[in-house]
């Protein structure tokens, strides 16, 4: 199977399995995690290209996102929800949306909710490429937040990166001790070894005048695996200004290969690269991975097909014939029932 088919492959199972409250199956994926004032969505936009995510103070991402990236040579580029039957040429629809949709689900406050939100983005411009972007992380509850917020998130993201198939891109500020990350911190609980987890250092071009990463990227600090990506984002005051990411990647291009402790390391850092080495990472553990997940699907459809047969539908391929034994599976329990209540009942085997 070609490696280009496989991210899309996972993409249906993901959506097949999101209405469960535990996936039957441990799928890969990357997910995302870090504290509110990592530069986590920022990441992700400039990942897209798009400003998408809404935006403001507190816990701004209140429901998992997983974000599909579909390269495809489409001429205008456009969004879908899966759970919405239209596609969004418009981002800002898109940003309104994902804010709605959570209002709808986990209230209007700041609460949160492990119910997922779907959303596709087709685009010539990104590699195949799928993200669940998890809350912020947050140690103090602000304004009408639960008072046990932040064990809420923690324990969700930990439930979604416990996952041996997950892979962690933890985001952290390099304009703050490395050793206070939250990401990093969260992902050593369930990756001591750091073997599936990739760190992203942003804010580079805010740090102190004097100091730099370069010794955090080069992996001298806390080894990973993947090893660390640096990028620079747009600042508020960009994002306000509405700074367009081509000129937001030239100026982190120009700031890479100009800053001395990055130079050398320019052709490994930044946005694009990071895209790519997600890219790739994520197809190879995909393919490592499918063997054992087609095993499990099989297992789980001949479980699926045993129940079935219980019910005496053998053959159930339409719609309308799955409907049908579902409603007279509801009939012969309301004969069944009627019979107890009515003194009537036989033991049947």
């Amino acid at each position: 199977m070609p490696l280009n088919e496989l991210i899309p492959i996972i993409n249906q199972l993901q959506e097949a399995f999101a209405p469960c409250a535990i996936g039957p199956i441990d799928l890969p994926q990357i997910a995302v995690v870090g504290s509110q004032s990592s530069g986590k969505s920022s990441v992700l936009e400039s990942i897209v290209g798009y400003d998408f995510l809404p935006r403001g103070t507190g816990i701004v991402t209140r429901r998992p996102l997983i974000l599909q990236l579909i390269n495809e040579d489409v001429e205008q580029d456009f969004a879908e929800f899966t759970h919405l039957s239209k596609r969004m040429f418009s981002f800002e629809d898109v940003k309104n949306t994902i804010q709605s949709e959570t209002d709808k689900v986990a209230g209007g406050g700041k609460a949160v909710s492990p119910e997922p939100i779907i959303l596709k983005v087709h685009s010539k411009k990104v590699v195949n490429l799928t993200l669940v972007d998890l809350p912020g992380l947050t140690k103090v509850p602000m304004g009408d937040q639960p008072q046990d917020i932040s064990e809420v998130i923690r324990r969700m993201v930990i439930d979604v990166i416990k996952e041996k198939n997950c892979i962690i891109l933890a985001v952290t500020a390099a304009n703050q001790d490395i050793a206070n990350s939250d990401g990093l911190q969260m992902a050593r609980e369930v990756d001591p070894n750091g073997e599936r987890t990739i760190g992203v250092l942003t804010k580079l071009d805010l740090m102190d005048k004097g100091t730099d990463a370069r010794d955090i990227l080069e992996g001298k600090v806390y080894p990973l695996l993947h090893g660390y990506v640096g990028v620079v984002n747009r600042s508020q005051k960009d994002i306000e200004t509405k700074k367009s990411m081509k000129a937001a990647f030239q100026y982190e291009k120009e700031f890479l290969s100009g800053h001395p402790a990055y130079a050398h390391l320019a052709q490994k850092q930044g946005t694009l690269f990071l895209s790519r080495r997600l890219n790739a990472i994520l197809e190879d553990h995909i393919r490592g991975c499918m063997p054992g997940i087609s095993a499990k699907i099989k297992d789980k459809l001949r479980e699926a097909q045993e129940k079935l047969h219980q019910y005496g539908d053998d053959d159930l391929q339409t719609e309308q014939q799955q409907r049908a034994s579902v409603l007279n599976a509801i009939t012969r329990f309301c004969q069944r029932f009627a019979e107890f209540m009515e003194g009537r009942s036989i033991n049947r085997d």
